[in-house]
């Protein structure tokens, strides 16, 4: 099978759009980016041409229809970029095209024109031109076609790639509808208000020539400018590791097979007040405790606060906090947007470099389920395949359900509750599911206390008890244990006392039969000396009669 041509492509250098496009922008075409105003089409264009210099060292130009050079250098310079840098060292033009005449027919020729001068200037091998539409808006349907087509086969003609910007029509993807159709590559950008939270995504609308991602993707705008978190792009080769770490907690490892396999997901929920979150500090501490970083992301709480409840359960955070092994990062998901949310947190892991991750609680990130199920997805993504162990924990609704599709992904689920029994709430756990461990199918009471977490071995064959049902049912355990000992002791006895009636009645079985067996004997030994002295007493008769004692009762021969 022979191997199929591909197109040529100039990366982008935006994170996450060279991987949903397959390697960047069709190189030597253009592409159409389009979409409302303060979508991000300014500054998908200028970091085009940043990261080009810098990345890659093609020289670019900018030509705008809106803004100045000052105006434009002065929106870009709180991302880090210079453009009058660039500018002075000869790799980067900015111009900016008054129309003489609004509403008249654009003047491509003059366009060209100074076009070329400032490629020429500093043989440019990539171009942004921004606000097309403000050029094209006064011609009719039939001239905006011809002349689209005649400025995109210019800067085709002379290899340039080319992005071009464009503000979002009413019924089509551009105002004039006509841009879509003679572009190579089409990206759509979209910002919208979800539960008051501003969230922006793209989509590669077409690419000829190319297969891409097809999805609506989220990206943010931040201090580092342009990422697009692709959704489906992630591949599902991450490492098995055999390694177990512990809990902490000797019991939970005991009903986890051995404790957790390192470089798994971990879901713990539970409703309020069953210890969620005291469980996974209680596995961030022990995580610690063997010299490894863990890195907690705290959705409801500071740290501070966070750190004086855990002590009240003999768990001293502050201590690695002060060695460096915990971080304890608190923010509220609404507070920039999810997808700006998911970016810190990338952040926070690439700097710290964790070997355990907390997530309390993933339930509040916010009402989107679908977008939520998405970021956890492409975090749990990024953290296995950094190796990382993750614990994330969640609300439960009525039901049992956290309202996200998670637990489905994750590798362990445990089942945390404070049922109601005996006029008294009590805490329970139990292991859900979890993958490639021979786990625990039992409800167990776990208690928590100034020395730490306990885990109570259950009554076998038995309802599970807690508190203090549990405690009456082990002092009537102790009670009946008690009963059955002096039972016991009392049967011992007597057993003993039977064994030594019968052993005094068979020793004087004993001593009868020695002593029948004595006068057997004697009279065996009184009868055989009898029957001597009868014997003697025959052959002295035959002796004085004159006969044989060799033949009594026959006579002598004379």
């Amino acid at each position: 099978m022979h191997d199929r041509p591909e197109l040529a492509k100039a990366p982008t250098g935006i994170t996450g759009l060279d991987e949903i496009t397959e390697g960047g922008l069709p190189l030597g075409r253009t592409t159409l980016v389009c979409g409302a105003a303060g979508s991000g089409k300014s500054l998908l264009g200028a970091e085009f041409l940043v990261r080009g210099v810098l990345d890659h060292g093609d020289p670019g130009v900018l030509l705008s229809f809106e803004e100045s050079p000052e105006r434009i250098g002065e929106n870009v310079r709180s991302f880090g970029w210079d453009l009058e840098q660039l500018v002075a060292q000869g790799m980067l033009v900015i111009d900016e095209v008054e129309l003489e005449e609004p509403g008249a027919a654009p003047n491509l020729d003059g366009l060209f024109l100074r076009l070329a001068a400032a490629i020429d200037a500093v043989q440019a091998r990539r171009v942004v031109i921004d606000g097309i539409d403000t050029l094209f808006s006064s011609s009719d349907l039939a001239s905006r076609r011809a002349q689209l087509r005649q400025l995109f086969d210019w800067l085709g003609t002379h290899g340039l790639t080319a992005v071009v910007t464009a503000g979002r029509g009413r019924e089509a993807l551009t105002a004039t509808g006509l841009e879509e159709y003679v572009a190579d590559c089409v990206i759509l950008l979209d910002a919208r208000v979800v539960n008051r939270g501003l969230t922006r995504h793209l989509r590669v609308v077409k690419y000829r020539g190319s297969h891409h991602g097809p999805n609506e993707c989220p990206f943010i705008i931040d201090r580092n400018g342009f990422e697009v978190l692709p959704v489906s792009s992630v591949r599902l080769d991450h490492p098995a590791l055999d390694e177990r770490i512990s809990t902490g907690s000797l019991d939970l490892d005991g009903m986890l097979g051995g404790g957790i396999l390192r470089g798994t997901s971990v879901l713990v929920t539970g409703p309020p007040g069953s210890a969620k979150s005291t469980l996974s500090s209680v596995v961030a501490a022990a995580s610690c405790a063997r010299g490894e970083r863990a890195l907690v992301f705290a959705f409801e709480e500071s740290p501070d606060p966070i750190v004086r409840n855990m002590r009240s359960v003999g768990i001293d955070l502050q201590r690695w906090r002060d060695e460096g092994l915990l971080r304890i990062v608190s923010t509220r998901p609404t507070e920039h947007g999810l997808e700006s949310h998911l970016a810190r947190m990338r952040d926070e892991v690439t700097s710290f470099e964790p070997q355990f991750v907390v997530l309390d609680p993933v339930t509040a990130l916010g009402e989107e389920e679908q977008l939520t199920e998405q970021m956890l997805g492409r975090l749990m993504d990024f953290l296995r395949g950094r190796g990382v162990t993750v614990l994330m924990t969640g609300l439960t609704r009525e039901g049992g359900t956290t309202g996200f599709r998670v637990s489905s992904a994750v590798d362990t689920w445990l089942l945390v509750s404070n049922p109601e029994l005996g006029g008294e709430r009590n805490r329970g756990i139990s292991v859900r599911k979890s993958r490639g461990s021979a786990h625990s199918n039992q409800l167990r009471e776990f208690v928590l206390n100034e020395t730490g977490l306990h885990i109570a071995p259950p009554y076998a064959g038995a309802a599970v008890l807690m508190g203090s049902a549990r405690a009456e049912r082990e002092e009537s355990d102790r009670a009946e244990g008690v009963r059955r000992s002096a039972q016991e002791e009392a049967a011992g006895r007597h057993r003993r006392r039977r064994a030594l009636a019968l052993e005094a009645q068979i020793a004087v079985l004993q001593a009868e039969l020695e002593s029948e067996a004595g006068d057997l004997d004697r009279e065996t030994v009184a009868t055989e000396r009898r029957d001597e002295r009868e014997a003697e007493q025959r052959v002295a008769a035959v002796a004085a009669r004159g006969g044989s004692s060799d033949a009594p009762g026959r006579r002598s021969e004379r």
